[in-house]
């Protein structure tokens, strides 16, 4: 029994070990010189590490592959876009928190979570002095999507972190208002029908946005190579990683 045990576990430790292996990170530099760096997950789950202080974006357990999160550092922040299952998931908020932990979401997540913070589409805050977080719409343009993410109740976010400008767009189509959005440096952006983008929506807003580098995410089975291929040459760098 002890010996079937002590299998069980050294299998359990391979399978956490080879999937910590398969995340990829990257890393950039702020302003004043320090390390920011962006750790895939999976879907639409990001961790950033930034001076010593750990930030989540759309944490989920389930999808694949499943995740525990009782095996990653605690969280710093959490930030949570909207509601749906692939975005806010309290398994994944509880393996997280600490007695430390602030989390800010959308208004809906707010009122089903008593631990975030809500805010609505403009509402900007400076989590700490170096630190700056802006809520940005995200919603469904199209007649026949509009029901999956309304405008007015979901959000992105564009995080300043000592001057780097990240953009995460959240669920959403490409919306007039990404006009406004500016001196990006890192953007996040989805792209899986019917529930955000296609391929020529993602081109379009990257092009209006004009990040120095472009992750496409939340992207399922879509075809993601096509938008690099159609970004080439457009002075924007876009990574690939497992984002599905």
């Amino acid at each position: 029994m002890k010996k079937f045990t002590l299998s069980l576990l050294m299998a359990a430790c391979t399978i956490l070990t080879l999937q910590a292996q398969q995340r990829k990170t990257d890393v950039f530099k702020t302003k004043s010189g320090k390390e920011v760096k962006f750790t895939c997950i999976k879907h639409a789950s990001i961790q950033i590490e930034y001076d010593g202080r750990y930030f989540y974006i759309d944490p989920v357990t389930g999808l694949k592959p499943e995740t525990d999160y009782t095996t990653f550092p605690k969280a710093n922040y959490i930030f949570i876009t909207h509601e749906h299952p692939d975005h806010f998931d309290r398994l994944a908020l509880t393996q997280l928190t600490s007695s430390r932990t602030v989390a800010y979401a959308n208004k809906n997540v707010a009122a089903l979570y008593s631990h975030a913070c809500g805010l609505k589409n403009g509402d900007s805050i400076s989590i700490t002095r170096d630190v700056q977080l802006q809520a940005v719409p995200a919603y469904n343009t199209t007649a026949d999507r509009q029901q999956y993410h309304p405008k007015g109740r979901d959000n992105g976010y564009i995080l300043t972190i000592d001057g780097l400008r990240i953009y995460v767009a959240g669920d959403t189509e490409d919306i007039p208002e990404m006009a406004d959005i500016r001196d990006i440096d890192i953007a996040f952006l989805p792209c899986n029908q019917p529930y955000t983008m296609t391929p020529e929506q993602l081109v379009r807003a990257a092009k209006v946005i004009k990040p120095r580098v472009l992750f496409p995410y939340h992207y399922s089975e879509t075809p993601i190579r096509q938008v690099q291929f159609q970004l080439n040459g457009s002075g924007i760098e876009v990574r690939i990683r497992n984002y599905q």
